[in-house]
């Protein structure tokens, strides 16, 4: 069965609540808005300028998770009080209410008894204090996932630090100190990530929406301090209820593209084996590679 999913080639504020309002969909009660918050250094994360009058639509609180990563790898939001500092410095405080859902533990354990690797999922334990949730994703590529969209901020992105290292470990260990790397494989890190994805999708079952902008198209994730710049031009923002959809959307849409970077991106996607995520994502059930493209 196919899903919509809306499409425009105008990247501003104002179409991001526009392919929203198209959605049909009026998220209830308290909604957690997932974004990226932008690694310390890195120049291609969006704004949170660009995203107010959509966190304003839904009266939105912005909600983040600590990384698995430490300083060895250049990052400072693998822990509370340097994340919050960090999250001051790229103005995400100064213009929302803000939630380091992982801040105090214990971590929420949610059950995954259909997984392909993970058997559950860690997350922050303030996501119970929301009602629905609004996933605004930055589409572009990832170090070690290919891509990063919809399904990367649900799984990734809602994890707590223990949940992280699970995913990239596929299952094999919850301790964030590195460990996890000697166990991250090319199939089962794509699976956890779409097994964690959709124990986040059940809890919000019916209260959830995306929206991808494909704006500084870089090979790299906005987790990376360093990260290459774009090497495409931008390509426009996207709405759908199914987080499937939409990231494949995206990636036809990069590969349907002439630009003369498009070799260069997929090449990071399919060197990690990135579409797999979507492959796995579908065969879970909670989504759809099948979509109708309505462009506004």
């Amino acid at each position: 069965m196919e899903s919509e999913v809306y499409f425009t080639r105008d990247i501003t504020p104002e179409k991001v609540v526009e392919a929203y309002s198209r959605l049909g969909i009026d998220l209830p009660g308290k909604v957690a808005v997932k974004v990226h918050s932008g690694e310390k250094g890195n120049q291609n994360f969006l704004r949170p300028g660009f995203w107010k009058p959509m966190v304003d639509r839904v009266h939105g609180t912005i909600v983040e998770c600590n990384t698995a990563y430490g300083d060895a790898a250049g990052g400072v939001r693998d822990h509370s009080e340097a994340h919050w500092k960090l999250l001051e410095e790229h103005g995400w405080t100064g213009l929302f209410d803000v939630d380091l859902m992982d801040e105090e533990g214990p971590d929420v354990v949610w059950s995954i008894p259909k997984g392909k690797v993970l058997k559950e999922n860690h997350v922050g334990r303030h996501i119970l204090d929301y009602d629905s949730m609004l996933v605004l994703a930055h589409f572009k590529g990832h170090p070690m996932g290919g891509y990063g969209g919809a399904l990367k901020q649900l799984s990734i992105g809602c994890a707590s630090r223990a949940g992280k290292a699970l995913i990239h470990s596929a299952g094999k260990t919850d301790d964030r100190f590195e460990t996890w790397k000697q166990h991250a494989s090319k199939v089962g890190f794509p699976e956890a990530m779409a097994d964690a994805a959709m124990s986040v999708m059940e809890h919000f079952k019916g209260r959830i929406a995306f929206i991808n902008v494909m704006k500084n198209l870089s090979v790299d994730c906005d987790c990376c301090t360093v990260a290459e710049d774009p090497c495409m031009k931008d390509i426009g923002l996207l709405a759908s209820l199914d987080p499937v959809a939409i990231d494949q959307a995206c990636i036809d849409l990069v590969m349907s593209s002439d630009d003369p970077g498009r070799g260069h991106f997929m090449e990071r996607v399919n060197s990690r084996n990135g579409i797999h995520t979507i492959e796995a994502a579908a065969e879970l059930g909670y989504g759809s590679r099948e979509y109708r493209l309505i462009e506004f």
